[in-house]
């Protein structure tokens, strides 16, 4: 018996464990990354570089910032607006503009890979609270946001995904619950729920830089009972909808997009190229209890930054406990509407 060729037993160069659909993924959302670089470079030129070296804290916050903001409903601008005012001391304004000028890279490098890759969403909200997302964002900034303390506008958004991850600890308590893979319905009054939702989350993202996909993620999921895997990448296309025209709001209109925010634009650019699309990928191949513990993960990690590190007065304190008192309403009551639960068949295969 001849003995076999050595060649017989070379390991094909393939990468074992990626499918023919993550290396399609992978190789589009280089070209993303490569097109982002090459604007990056010209629009920024020396300058761009300059900031990346000395702006580096900003820049490794968006490492992180950007697979959060890619991969799930918080935003980008939930890791950056925390830690830009809590930790870095920048003013609670300029984190609110760097969070929708960096998000209009990050999330949209992130939304370009949902929708090309085809990611499942629910698209008939994009029309419905997309839409209303952006008339909310625009009239939060021009004439909501001048009217809020710094203070307030800190602590209500930490009130806000607070009241998310107590309502989804109450909906997750049991093995057993169903997911929708869409809106089981669509209805009038389902597209007057979305509008609202649009319309209120345009203006917290006006506020904070972010919001317009937790307020979304908060509706499709506590209510409609939309799979966490659905509701996400969603709720990035939404968020990417209402922070683009909040970022041109800034720079055109309101003019305040000052040089620092700027510098601070250009370090982050480079990551969030990459770590947007990322986490879109990521958050497409996790199961949605996974999707649902790094969410409670992130609130609590919130939640905690905020008690030690912002000084909270007495009025703020109040207007803090009001905040949670009607956003954890309406969240309780919304986990109580059965009207949307699917049959356990329709929902089965989805965890």
């Amino acid at each position: 018996m001849s003995l076999a060729s050595p060649l017989t037993y070379v390991p094909s160069l393939k990468p074992q464990g990626l499918s023919r659909a993550a290396l399609r993924a992978l190789r589009f959302n280089l070209i993303i990354a490569i097109l982002i670089w090459l604007a990056w470079l010209i629009f920024g030129g020396v300058n761009a570089i300059h900031h990346l070296v000395s702006d580096w804290k900003i820049a490794l916050t968006m490492v992180f910032g950007s697979l959060v903001g890619g991969g799930t409903s918080e935003g980008g601008g939930a890791v950056a607006f925390p830690v830009f005012t809590k930790l870095l001391h920048i003013a609670p304004y300029d984190a609110r503009n760097f969070s929708l000028a960096i998000q209009s890279v990050g999330m949209g490098a992130a939304s370009l890979s949902i929708l090309c890759l085809r990611i499942p969403i629910e698209r008939r909200s994009l029309l419905y609270a997309g839409i209303p997302s952006i008339v909310g964002v625009i009239f939060g900034a021009v004439w909501i946001a001048p009217l809020i303390p710094p203070v307030i506008v800190r602590t209500s958004f930490t009130v806000l995904v607070v009241s998310i991850g107590i309502a989804l600890l109450i909906l997750n308590r049991e093995d057993g619950e169903q997911r929708n893979s869409e809106m089981p319905w669509f209805g009038g009054q389902e597209r007057a729920i979305l509008i609202a939702a649009g319309f209120l989350g345009g203006i917290v993202s006006a506020l904070v830089g972010t919001g317009e996909n937790s307020v979304a993620f908060m509706v499709m999921v506590l209510l409609f009972r939309i799979n966490e895997k659905i509701a996400t990448p969603t709720t990035v296309v939404l968020m990417t909808m209402a922070t683009i025209p909040g970022f041109l709001v800034h720079v055109f209109w309101l003019k305040d997009f000052s040089p620092a925010v700027m510098g601070y634009w250009l370090a982050a650019i480079p990551v969030v190229a990459v770590g947007g699309p990322l986490g879109a990928v990521l958050c497409s191949r996790m199961s949605r209890r996974l999707i649902v513990k790094c969410l409670l993960f992130l609130i609590a990690l919130e939640l905690i930054s905020t008690v030690i590190l912002v000084p909270i007065s007495r009025s703020a304190l109040i207007v803090s406990a009001g905040t949670l008192l009607i956003c954890g309403s309406l969240d309780w009551f919304m986990t109580r509407v059965k009207e949307y639960i699917p049959a356990p068949m329709e929902s089965a295969a989805q965890d």
